[in-house]
């Protein structure tokens, strides 16, 4: 059966068939096959731990209402994250462990930068929550009930948008070295929240993706620890919606 292809960097097109490798070719008794309910567990605890850790640096925050109590727990987030995601990505046998630490490490990123801000805008990191979840719910349902069909169509172009939307961040970052600032994508103008608009749409269509992802793996018969891997790969793309949307009411907010 051949595997679709995704665009989250977590969910790479060979995961599945390499994991399944993994097990020296035997076929894997049913019991330690990856399945979607173990999947739907997994993403849940994920996402507890998510919430765990940045319920703990928003009290921080709100004891002061200062940035500067939650910074460090902001970095160590970032980067641990960071370090956590790569192992994951490369040793993905070791995902119940390393899934559940890079899960932590996120909630610490985001509850920092959630009271960042808060601080300008109050009561902004609530609706990007409330916003970001029901995102995932609402295309949840769509993807269940078969309103939206993953084609090969929708992941070439799903994909050719995010890597268009990574690369111009790599560019963005690299040219602001230099002096060079694209303000008017970045501002709250028209222009700018047509962006964040359309990168939101984005990050939005890969959890479709990734549903469609982890069925193949399913049907694959990947063995059990693949379920940590996919509940990793949702916490991923979660993430990175959560931020878009973030940004994009930031923008919006602004203008008043």
């Amino acid at each position: 059966m051949a595997l679709m292809k995704t665009s989250n960097p977590a969910l790479g097109a060979n995961s599945f068939r390499d994991a399944a490798e993994m097990q020296g070719g035997r076929i894997i008794d049913a019991t330690q096959r990856m399945t979607l309910s173990g999947t739907v567990d997994k993403t849940g605890l994920l996402l507890l731990c998510v919430v765990a850790t940045a319920s703990w640096t928003w009290h921080i925050f709100l004891q002061n209402r200062s940035l500067a109590d939650v910074s460090s727990w902001l970095f160590l987030g970032v980067f641990g994250g960071l370090i956590f995601a790569m192992v994951t990505i490369f040793k993905k046998e070791w995902s119940p462990i390393t899934s559940p630490i890079y899960a932590l490490c996120e909630g610490l990123a985001l509850g920092g930068l959630s009271a960042i801000f808060e601080v300008r805008y109050p009561g902004i990191a609530m609706q990007a929550v409330a916003l970001t979840f029901g995102t995932l719910f609402a295309l949840l349902m769509l993807y269940r009930s078969g309103v939206i069909r993953v084609t090969q169509k929708l992941r070439i172009g799903i994909f050719a948008a995010t890597g268009g939307v990574a690369i111009f961040y790599l560019l963005e970052m690299v040219l602001s070295m230099f002096g060079v600032h694209f303000t008017t994508i970045n501002g709250s103008g028209p222009i700018g929240i047509l962006f964040s608009l359309v990168v939101v749409g984005i990050a939005a269509l890969n959890l479709v993706l990734d549903f469609d992802f982890i069925e193949q793996g399913v049907a694959y018969g990947a063995p059990k620890y693949m379920e940590w891997y996919g509940a990793f790969g949702i916490v991923v793309t979660l993430v990175w919606l959560y931020l878009e949307v973030l940004r994009l009411l930031s923008k919006m907010r602004s203008r008043n």
